[in-house]
């Protein structure tokens, strides 16, 4: 039965993408020699889908949270991937001038892909780390022109299993690049509600939670690496226990047993 009510709830969804997708593409097609304003017009098309498509999901959340995006604006924003919902999630928090940046294969995507084609946004082929680096290069400097802020999941894509996984370098090459600070949004709740390779959808409650902004005033390409093991590991520690990698849930583990045996009291 779930099954159904999922496949008519995706039915709608694109339905819905759909009507989004034809008040928005011909203003996009004038703003064809505006990067900068395509992306506007895509974050706007954007908030109205994610909206729609995480009522239609049943994923109740706080939506009042992107104040606190914001704030931080202009910045790269960054989060961990467990489900498709945290597209949507994305898109939602993010804030007007925010780029996003997605695999190469979203454009087959049903009319979400031209809209994100359209919009600007930028598209990496994730099988080809030299073009990769060029197109976040390019991205940078469009960045640093138009004051705009970057949104990317450095997992490089979904976790299987829910757990954290190791990140990428990219955002780390682009905070260097543009000297923006790096926004941590830890989203938790997800794992188990749309499933990679399945049809079947679970109402779920998201958690968001913004943590502070990390400045890359210290950041060298020689510490690179030790930087994004500190913003991976800043994020796991807000995520639940069944979130975390194994050796760190079960290095908490250990650390709160230490803990509860000092305070006990002798005998």
């Amino acid at each position: 039965m779930n099954l159904i009510v999922s496949g008519l709830r995706i039915l709608v969804g694109l339905v819905f993408i759909f009507c989004v997708m034809v008040v928005f593409v011909p203003p996009m097609l004038v703003m064809l020699p505006s990067r900068r304003y395509r992306i506007y017009l895509g974050n706007a098309a954007g908030k109205l889908i994610s909206r729609g498509v995480l009522f239609l999901a049943s994923a109740q959340m706080d939506f009042s949270m992107v104040r606190e995006t914001q704030r931080h604006y202009p910045a790269i924003y960054i989060s961990n991937h467990t489900s498709i919902h945290d597209i949507f999630i994305g898109i939602w928090m993010a804030p007007y001038g925010v780029c996003g940046v997605a695999k190469k294969q979203v454009v087959y995507y049903p009319f979400f892909g031209l809209l994100y084609l359209l919009a600007g946004h930028l598209r990496i082929d994730r099988s080809n780390t030299t073009k990769a680096v060029e197109a976040l290069k390019d991205v940078a400097v469009l960045m640093k022109r138009y004051n705009l802020g970057l949104w990317l999941w450095p997992e490089g894509t979904r976790s299987r299993d829910g757990k954290i996984k190791e990140f990428k370098k990219g955002f780390a090459h682009m905070a260097l690049a543009t000297g923006l600070p790096v926004v941590p949004v830890v989203v938790s709740g997800v794992q188990g509600a749309w499933r990679r390779g399945s049809m079947a959808i679970y109402p779920t409650n998201v958690r968001i939670q913004v943590l502070d902004p990390i400045y890359p005033t210290d950041w060298t390409s020689e510490n690179l690496e030790e930087k994004v093991k500190m913003v991976h590991d800043r994020m796991e520690a807000a995520l639940p226990p069944e979130q975390r990698s194994t050796s760190r849930a079960n290095a908490l583990e250990f650390g709160e047993a230490e803990l509860r045996m000092q305070e006990a009291p002798a005998r």
